[in-house]
């Protein structure tokens, strides 16, 4: 089942059910008038959402022309997201840059941050950033909705309450980072609003690709109209979904509409750091990560952070190349 958010004259826009070639889509307010509201009741709204969805594809059900650029992200604002580390070759490699040394417990523990996520963008909408100065950069990363999520739930607890799967572009200002985390305190202005895909898919739709809490599928991440990422997300992901969110409800329970993300896609290339697209490799998920490469290769970062007019996209397809969450296309502009 593929869901959507559509956008309205209200700050949640109104909850969709998708075809699964993202060409039309079906009104479910009967069922839930936002994806908030299924969440909230799930087990009564989601074998509903799932009846429609069936009778979307055999042509039972009204429908109405499905555009990507109509939607919302499928949570507008939710009442919580945080975002993980899993895949730790990129934790690695920034920290090597730097010449820092990784501690052992990063390799066993999930580094995470709580993200803002009162205001998300539209997977179409711009990035907004006053100052090119900032280090604008973008993470091409997987993110899942849960149910309600018990504290100290298991990994395997954890792993049953994903009801969602969805594409994030985590936008980062990275030269806004090294003084906010420098007081101790985390990550707040260099952390601006996210923005996820257009579509959310139960992970069933995922078929053999959903595995052990991980999505086994290259994520395409374009720049400026040139492939830039090609990582796997099922490769290299030390802590996989059912960990991370264990991770987040280790001292408090997790309510409905909880997005957890996996943090930057990220592979390793025959056990050394990746290589560019443009060089046989599967690149990487955002510009920091090349930026690392160089600095370990040359001595020096060599490639600029986005700027004012700068264009990403982000989409994931299936083994047939059809896209499984429509795609996240954004500009940079200036304020």
């Amino acid at each position: 089942m593929k869901l959507a958010t559509l956008a309205n004259d209200s700050r949640d826009g109104v909850l969709v059910v998708v075809s699964k070639d993202l060409t039309q889509c079906s009104a479910v307010g009967h069922i839930a008038p936002t994806l908030q509201a299924a969440l909230d009741n799930w087990a009564v709204c989601g074998p509903r959402l799932g009846r429609v969805a069936e009778s979307l594809e055999r042509g039972y059900q009204p429908v109405q022309r499905f555009h990507e650029r109509d939607a919302m992200s499928p949570l507008p604002r939710a009442y919580q997201w945080a975002d993980g580390s899993a895949y730790v070759n990129h934790v690695e490699l920034v920290r090597k840059a730097r010449g820092a040394e990784m501690p052992e417990s990063f390799w066993t523990v999930p580094l995470m941050y709580q993200g803002g996520s009162d205001s998300f963008l539209a997977p179409r909408a711009p990035i907004v950033v006053e100052d090119e100065a900032y280090g604008i950069d973008m993470e091409g990363e997987v993110a899942v909705i849960v149910d309600d999520v018990p504290m100290g739930a298991s990994r395997e607890e954890a792993l049953r309450a994903v009801r969602l799967i969805m594409l994030v572009n985590d936008v980062s200002l990275r030269n806004l980072i090294p003084a906010e985390l420098g007081k101790g305190f985390g990550f707040f202005q260099s952390k601006p609003s996210s923005t996820f895909s257009p579509v959310a898919v139960t992970p069933d739709e995922l078929g053999d690709a959903w595995q052990e809490g991980k999505v086994h599928l290259p994520l395409s991440v374009d720049y400026n109209g040139e492939p830039f990422g090609r990582a796997d997300a099922g490769i290299d992901m030390t802590f996989d979904f059912g960990m991370l969110v264990a991770h987040a409800a280790k001292t408090r329970r997790l309510s409905a509409g909880s997005i957890i993300g996996s943090g930057t896609v990220s592979n390793k290339m025959d056990g050394g750091p990746g290589k560019p697209v443009s060089e046989g490799g599967v690149g990487y998920s955002c510009i920091a990560e090349l930026r690392m490469i160089e600095t370990i290769e040359t001595g020096k970062p060599t490639t600029d952070f986005m700027k004012h007019g700068s264009k990403v996209r982000i989409e994931m397809t299936d083994a047939r190349g059809k896209s499984i969450f429509g795609a996240i296309e954004q500009v940079v502009q200036s304020a």
